[in-house]
């Protein structure tokens, strides 16, 4: 089932449930999904549009987050919080630090890379191979620990 689907069951789940923080957070997913269909002119969203379009959102709220409890707006970072796990339903499971720090090494190897001078290269097949599995900041930090 494609994520628009699933989506769309889930937004008239949360509609059955009264559950707007849910209904709210599932509307703006199937908005962007929409969006990208419309500029790609009705063609059909890939997997990995699908979950790059999610992690922007997971993204974005964690960023909300952190800027309204910097400023004590609990109220607003609660809601931000609980959107960003709704969303995060929806993105593959997430590696742990030691799966992707397994990960890391392994793609290291296949690189050849020695120090980070060759952050770029790791970099480059990191991202494409643990798309959705894990995020670019935590992708990155583990390359530079793993390189230096």
């Amino acid at each position: 089932m494609s994520l628009e689907n699933t989506i769309n069951e889930a937004i008239k789940t949360a509609m059955r449930a009264k559950d707007k923080i849910a209904l709210d957070s599932l509307r703006a997913v199937k908005s962007q999904i929409l969006l990208l269909k419309t500029e790609a002119l009705g063609a059909e969203v890939s997997a990995e549009q699908e979950i790059a379009i999610l992690q922007r959102m997971v993204k974005q709220r964690k960023d909300s987050f952190d800027q309204f409890a910097a400023q004590g707006r609990n109220d607003l970072a609660e809601v931000e919080e609980a959107q960003m796990k709704v969303i995060e339903q929806f993105l593959p499971k997430q590696l742990s630090a030691e799966e992707l720090e397994t990960e890391m090494k392994a793609i290291i190897a296949e690189v050849g890379a020695e120090s980070v001078k060759d952050l770029g290269k790791v970099m480059g097949i990191a991202s494409k191979n643990l798309a959705g599995k894990s995020d670019g900041k935590s992708i990155s930090e583990m390359a530079k620990k793993l390189l230096s």
